[in-house]
């Protein structure tokens, strides 16, 4: 049966997406189709144990190249994944489930958890994340929502 990508949301090659349990209202996101599984760019991790779970407590930076605004989260670590970085370099990477929204959406992904604060975008959101809702244009950005230009200018002058 051939699949109707009209029901599809389009997003471009970046986006805006939030975390809305996490009070994270704006964060930049590269999307990328040649990953699986998304990754997040955090901080200050520590694990621990709730009830006999582990967990992990770490730090959310929302702005490129800063570390102004970060947020603390815990999340129960949902597995431990062994991940070869654009680098090739292979790391083993805590798992959690997160809450994103994105063009109007609000749906759960995998987040890989690793320091990204040498690439260009704090979050890549992976084909797992976008496949069953969204359909992808290459030569696009920021199809979906669209934060102000206070919000965008913020952003700009925390990088530099």
């Amino acid at each position: 049966m051939k699949k109707d990508y009209s029901k599809l949301t389009p997003i471009g090659w970046r986006e805006w997406i939030s975390f809305p349990d996490w009070d994270v209202e704006f964060l930049k996101v590269k999307v990328d189709t040649g990953a699986r599984t998304s990754s997040l760019h955090v901080g200050e991790i520590e694990y621990f144990e709730k009830d006999s779970v582990p967990w992990v407590r770490f730090n959310v930076y929302p702005w490129q190249k800063s570390l102004k605004d970060s947020m603390s989260v815990t999340a129960p670590v949902k597995d431990f994944r062994n991940v070869k970085s654009s680098s090739g370099c292979l790391q083993r990477r805590p798992v959690i489930m997160a809450r994103i929204q994105l063009a109007g959406h609000t749906f759960p992904v995998e987040l890989t958890l690793t320091n990204r604060s040498s690439m260009g975008f704090r979050m890549l959101l992976g084909r797992a994340a976008m496949r069953k809702n969204f359909i992808v244009i290459p030569g696009k950005s920021y199809l979906g929502i669209k934060p102000g230009p206070e919000i965008r200018n913020r952003n700009k002058a925390l990088q530099k």
